[in-house]
């Protein structure tokens, strides 16, 4: 009995009998893609939400991001949830900083995204004024399906990425316009 397992997503190479070969680039990109090390950044209702998208009926663990990273320096993706008010937005910003490339951002929630419904003095209007924002989550709270598609998303990036794109020159302009090194 000869039974043939090929795995369903390979990237693109030459393959043969007991060998595969590809691009660097490719493996690294599936690699970095379904293990994910998420920051949860939640602050209301929205990391209600996240919670359910951890639980056991929607499992997050089926992507590659079970593991939470409650440590900045050891997380790739920095999940904002809620209401971010002016006086966290130096907080959260070092947290930005101190996580090591490659780094991906998710903004959840209207209120992360645009201040939601607290249009006032003490309410930062997006953290895409103090930190650069990769994917957004819209909804108030966004249910967990959306919290998936965002992930899916943020997955996508991560496969696709080039491994030189943290160096290239609009990289790095974008890091100036945020005023990060």
């Amino acid at each position: 009995m000869n039974i043939d397992i090929r795995p369903e997503n390979t990237p693109p190479g030459l393959e043969g009998s007991g060998f595969f070969a590809t691009s660097l680039d490719k493996v690294v990109g599936l690699a970095r893609a379904n293990s994910l090390w998420p920051l949860p950044f939640a602050t209301s209702c929205c990391g209600i939400e996240f919670m359910a998208t951890m639980a056991s009926h929607y499992d997050l663990g089926r992507f590659g991001a079970e593991r939470l990273s409650f440590s900045a320096r050891q997380a790739d993706l920095l999940m904002v949830m809620g209401t971010i008010s002016k006086k966290m937005g130096p907080v959260l910003r070092q947290v930005y900083e101190q996580m090591a490339e490659p780094k991906w951002v998710l903004s959840m929630g209207a209120c992360a995204s645009s201040g939601g419904i607290f249009d006032t003095y003490s309410v930062l209007q997006g953290i895409d004024r103090i930190i650069p924002v990769d994917v957004y989550i819209p909804g108030c709270p966004p249910r967990p399906e959306q919290v998936l598609d965002g992930i899916l998303k943020i997955q996508e990036l991560a496969k696709n990425e080039s491994l030189r794109r943290r160096h290239s020159a609009e990289y790095k302009e974008m890091q100036n316009a945020y005023g990060l090194e």
